[in-house]
């Protein structure tokens, strides 16, 4: 083992201020596959943004990490978890990946080794994901990953015109426990 945070695919890092460019082309792929939609931003935003989330402390349990590929070295995708409650022992987590970086394992790989942390390490008990119902490949990989759909929010996100439907997914530890090593070293 080289690091919690190395697995046979993606190695997660901290966000450095030299991947500004990878957020560029994450904000058009999501943009280009039906995501929300945002005001343009300016290259001097994203660069301004990767230089302080680089410097950032993580919120609690609250933070973002690149995915790297381990073979080329490349930033492929971003995960995080947000809207953690220690006292009611669930968060919330989000993932991307590139388009050109999808239906490749790293997206999975990533959010094993996050469940792991935030299950294993955290000691929360419920990881929630929140998925638009068109996004079919999301819904189908937290399906694989045993996430189980828990409701589903109709005309609950407003975007290219038109209200949209999203999807609460969610895996309580001991499920995952079931499915994947609570620790890298078994």
């Amino acid at each position: 083992m080289t690091s919690f945070w190395t697995g046979e695919r993606v190695r997660l890092r901290g966000i450095e201020p030299e991947d500004w460019t990878a957020f560029v082309g994450f904000a058009i792929d999501e943009e280009r596959s039906g995501g929300l939609l945002h005001p343009p931003r300016s290259a001097e935003g994203f660069r301004a943004w990767a230089k302080e989330q680089a410097v950032a402390k993580s919120d609690g349990d609250c933070f973002a990490l690149a995915v790297e590929a381990v073979d080329t070295g490349q930033i492929v995708g971003a995960v995080g978890s947000h809207y953690a409650d220690p006292r009611a022992g669930r968060f919330e987590y989000g993932i991307t990946m590139g388009a050109g970086h999808r239906r490749k394992g790293y997206a999975a790989e990533a959010v094993v080794m996050l469940l792991r942390f935030m299950f294993a390490e955290r000691r929360y008990h419920k990881c929630e994901a929140r998925i638009f119902a068109h996004n079919e490949a999301s819904l189908a990989l937290h399906r694989r990953l045993g996430f189980a759909e828990e409701g589903r929010l109709r005309d609950h996100v407003f975007f290219a015109s038109r209200h949209h439907d999203l999807v609460v997914m969610g895996i309580l530890a001991d499920e995952f426990a079931q499915l994947y090593s609570m620790s890298e070293l078994e």
